[in-house]
C-alpha cells in the first residue's frame, strides 16, 4: 500500500543499553563478554518499517554485543549489513530488495562482506526472497535473533577458511517460536529522551488485509513485574519518555493484569515524565485502559486508534471485529472522559469490492471525527493474506488514487484547522533536539503528540517546557517559551 501522512506519527528517530531478566538464559550478570571471539565482526544494521523493527534491531544489536560482535554505526566500517525488514507494504520490499542490489554491488568490491536479511520480509518471502537476491549470506525471522551470533561464527568461519560466501548455503533462520519474548535480552539503545520498550509480540486478530500473524506469530505478553523494572531502568538512565508497543498493545494480559493495570503501574515509576503506546485496537480498548488515560498523569493523552473504514461492510470483509457504530461510540466515551484527548488514526482506501457509498462512508465518518492527522493508505494485496485468497482486488487504481487524494484533502483541512485552534495557548513541550531548518531552535512534542518548534533559550534537551503557541501550520505548532 502507498503511504501519506499528516503528521509523522511515532518517527523512528530512535535507534537506542537496556534491562535484564531475571530469568536464567543468557548473560544473566548483564555484563559484556571480556574477551572478542576469534570470529567476532563489525556489524551494521539498517531499519526499515515500524517502531517494532526498530526494537527489534535493538534487540539484535544486544544479542550481537553480549556475543563480542561489534555493532558500528557507519556502513563503511562494517563487514556485517544486517538489513532488518518491513512486510506490511509491497512497497517496503521493493525498497528492500533495491538496497540489496546496491549492497551487492559493495560486496563485489568487498567479497568477504556478509548480507544478512533480518525480520518481517524473511519470514514471508523465504525463498523468493534468496531466488531475487542470491547473494544474500543469512535470512533470519523475527523469533530467531537469538542464533545471530552462531550464524555470524559459521559464516565468518568459512571465509577464514577461504571458503568463498558464494560457494556456501545460506544461514536460513525462520522457525517461529510462540515462547519466544526475548525478555532477558539487553538491547543497545543510542542515547535519547524516548525508549521504545515491547511488550507483547505477535497478533491474533487475523485482519484479511494483514500479513503481520504469519510473520510475526501469536500473541504473547511480556510479565508486568518485569516491564515496570524496564521501565525503572530505563529512567534511571535517562530516558524520560517511554513507548510501549505491541502488534494490538491493548490486548496486553499477564496473569489477570489487563493493558490498564500496566498503564497505571508504569504511569507511577517515579522520574517518568511521559507514556505512550502504539497501536491498539478498538476493540480492546477498555474502561480500564480510558480510565488509566484520564487519570495517570504521566499517561500521555494521545491515541492513535486504526478505523482502516467508516464502512461496516468493509470492516467485515476485513475481519476487523467492530463496526463503524461501535467505534463512533468509542470515541464518543474517550472524549466524554478526556476533553483533551488527541486522536489520530490509520485510514485504507480501495479495499476489495469497496463502492462509492462505502467510501464515502470512510470520508464522512473523518469529517465527523475530526482526527488530528491521519496516516492514509490505498489498499494493495499482500501474498499469503485472507484478503488475497479470497476477494478479488477490484476496485480501479485510479479510483484508489482519487479516493486518496480526497481524504489527504480533507484531513489536511482538519489538522490545520484543528491546529490554529491552539493559537494563544500554552501547550508543555518535552524538548527532543534540535530543528532541522533551524540551530537556533529546538522541536519537541506535546502531550498529544503535535510537533513544535521554538527558540532554544535557557532550555535544553529533555527538559519539559511551556510554549505558547503563536501561529501554526498542518503539522506544526510554532511560539515561544514562557
Amino acid at each position: 500500500m502507498e503511504r501519506t501522512n499528516t503528521e509523522r506519527f511515532m518517527k523512528n528517530d530512535t535507534l537506542l543499553p537496556l534491562y535484564n531478566k531475571d530469568k536464567p538464559k543468557s548473560n544473566p550478570s548483564n555484563e559484556l563478554p571480556t574477551a572478542i571471539p576469534s570470529h567476532a565482526r563489525r556489524v551494521y544494521i539498517e531499519t526499515y518499517g515500524c517502531q517494532m523493527n526498530v526494537s527489534d534491531s535493538e534487540l539484535m544489536a544486544g544479542i550481537l554485543t553480549q556475543n563480542g560482535h561489534q555493532t558500528v554505526p557507519h556502513l563503511d566500517d562494517a563487514d556485517v549489513v544486517l538489513v532488518n525488514t518491513c512486510a506490511i507494504r509491497e512497497n517496503a520490499e521493493t525498497k528492500v530488495i533495491n538496497r540489496l542490489v546496491q549492497l551487492n554491488h559493495r560486496k563485489r568490491r568487498q567479497p568477504d562482506l556478509i548480507i544478512g536479511v533480518c525480520g518481517c520480509m524473511a519470514q514471508h518471502l523465504r525463498d523468493k526472497l534468496l531466488d531475487a537476491a542470491p547473494y544474500v549470506d543469512l535470512v533470519m525471522g523475527p523469533d530467531a535473533y537469538r542464533d545471530l551470533p552462531v550464524a555470524l561464527d559459521s559464516l565468518a568461519r568459512g571465509v577464514e577458511s577461504h571458503v568463498s560466501l558464494t560457494d556456501r548455503d545460506p544461514f536460513v533462520g525462520l522457525r517461529l517460536d510462540k515462547s519466544e519474548d526475548y525478555a532477558d535480552i539487553v538491547p543497545i539503545r543510542k542515547e535519547g529522551i524516548r525508549a521504545w520498550l515491547t511488550i507483547q509480540r505477535g497478533c491474533d486478530k487475523m485482519c484479511t488485509f494483514c500479513i503481520v500473524p504469519f510473520v510475526r506469530g501469536r500473541e504473547r505478553s511480556l510479565p508486568l513485574k518485569f516491564l515496570v523494572e524496564d521501565v525503572e531502568k530505563l529512567v534511571d538512565q535517562g530516558f524520560k519518555e517511554v513507548v510501549l508497543l505491541g502488534q494490538t498493545v491493548n490486548s496486553y494480559r499477564d496473569n489477570g493484569a489487563d493493558f490498564g493495570d500496566l498503564l497505571y503501574a508504569v504511569g507511577d515509576v517515579n522520574g517518568l515524565e511521559r507514556v505512550r503506546f502504539t497501536s491498539p485496537h478498538p476493540a480492546d480498548a477498555t474502561d480500564s485502559m480510558i480510565d488509566a488515560m484520564a487519570s495517570s498523569p504521566s499517561v500521555c493523552k494521545h491515541l492513535h486508534l486504526p478505523l482502516q473504514s467508516g464502512s461496516t461492510e468493509v470492516l467485515e470483509r476485513m475481519r476487523r471485529t467492530y463496526t463503524a457504530e461501535a467505534y463512533r461510540n468509542l470515541v464518543s466515551k474517550l472524549r466524554e472522559r478526556i476533553p483533551d484527548i488527541a486522536i489520530t488514526t490509520d485510514i485504507i482506501v480501495g479495499f476489495c469490492g469497496e463502492t462509492d457509498a462505502e467510501f464515502m462512508e470512510t470520508y464522512q465518518m473523518m469529517a465527523d471525527i475530526r482526527y488530528d492527522s491521519a496516516f492514509m493508505f490505498k489498499y494493495s494485496e499482500r501474498e499469503g493474506t485472507l484478503a488475497h485468497k479470497v476477494f478479488p482486488d477490484d476496485v480501479p487504481e485510479t479510483v484508489k488514487g482519487e479516493r486518496l487524494k480526497q481524504i489527504i484533502e480533507l484531513q489536511e483541512n482538519i489538522s490545520a484547522a484543528i491546529n490554529r485552534d491552539t493559537v494563544g495557548d500554552t501547550v508543555a513541550v518535552l524538548i527532543e533536539g534540535e530543528s532541522r531548518r533551524d540551530a537556533d531552535r529546538y522541536h519537541g512534542k506535546t502531550d498529544g503528540f503535535k510537533t513544535a518548534v521554538f527558540p532554544k533559550a535557557n532550555t535544553k534537551i529533555g527538559d519539559v517546557v511551556n510554549v505558547r503557541v503563536d501561529t501554526t501550520t498542518a503539522h506544526t505548532l510554532i511560539g515561544q517559551t514562557i
